[in-house]
């Protein structure tokens, strides 16, 4: 009977840890992409708007939405670099989470390596056995 690798829980949860890792780490890009999307929609939109004033009272419209532009343009900026270090430390979690769990996975391929070849030790021993048995027996039958 082959025996359990030793370490099995914490490999698991190792993995657990892993693919909860890689979840954060698509969450993280994926606002980080929004982000960097809702950018380029705003700045696409500001882009339609006429730039021409016929008189004062739209001067002073114009004026103040590119004032309010600029301010959302800002934040919209500040969104995304916050995303930006939010998916950096996302990969980063990753990365180490990835670095516990292959140490461990190594250890158990190893450790089925030698399980394998302990089996196969014992099975060819048994192998030999029967056959010297039955070398003796035929050796022993032949000289009565």
């Amino acid at each position: 009977m082959a025996r359990a690798f030793a370490l099995a829980g914490l490999l698991r949860l190792r993995q657990i840890e892993k693919e909860h890792a890689a979840s954060d780490l698509a969450a993280a890009n994926a606002l980080r992409r929004d982000a960097g999307e809702r950018q380029a929609r705003a700045i696409a939109a500001l882009h339609a708007v006429p730039v021409e004033a016929t008189d004062a009272s739209t001067l002073f419209a114009m004026a103040a939405a590119r004032a309010s532009s600029r301010s959302m343009l800002a934040d919209l900026a500040a969104l995304a670099a916050e995303r930006d270090a939010q998916a950096v430390e996302a990969q980063q979690a990753f990365t180490e989470a990835k670095k516990r769990a292959v140490g461990l996975e190594k250890l158990e391929t190893r450790h089925r390596t030698e399980v394998i070849a302990g089996d196969l030790s014992a099975e060819q021993s048994a192998i030999d056995e029967v056959a010297t048995g039955a070398w003796r027996r035929a050796r022993e039958g032949g000289e009565a």
